[in-house]
């Protein structure tokens, strides 16, 4: 997508794990990760921080999507992140994107959904409080 705005590079622990940007949809990322070793817990299954770590990676990705087309610089910590794991990641590519659903000048709020086959199905979900610093200069 020509227009699409550009998301920062993923940290070293998403490169690791094999997350990537799979497309963007109306102007939000989404990501996703494939099956092998490096995520897997017990055969054939996700294991739970891969997983995790799928959707805390969204959801900064949709955060740092809006920043940039607000022009806005930030430094971003995580206040709080709660996931729940709704089914088993089986041995296929797993997706997520995040939705914002509260962005202030100095946190954000935002929901992150995980899913294989059927988007409408997900096998985990994320709130995240994440607040937005001053860049250090």
């Amino acid at each position: 997508m020509a227009d699409a705005p550009e998301i920062e590079a993923l940290t070293p622990y998403a490169r690791s794990l094999g997350i990537s940007l799979h497309r963007w949809e109306d102007g939000t990322p989404i990501l996703t990760v494939p099956f092998d070793e490096t995520v897997e817990g017990r055969p054939d299954h996700y294991h739970g921080g891969a997983t995790g770590g799928l959707l805390e990676t969204a959801g900064y990705a949709v955060l740092r999507a809006e920043l940039a087309r607000q022009d806005r610089v930030a430094m971003l910590k995580p206040i709080n992140i709660t996931v729940q794991y709704l089914a088993a990641g089986k041995s296929r590519a797993s997706f997520a994107c995040g939705r914002i659903t509260k962005l202030g000048r100095r946190s954000a709020n935002l929901t992150v959904e995980a899913w294989q086959d059927d988007r409408e199905r997900p096998i985990a979900t994320a709130v995240m409080n994440v607040l937005m610093a001053e860049p250090a200069t």
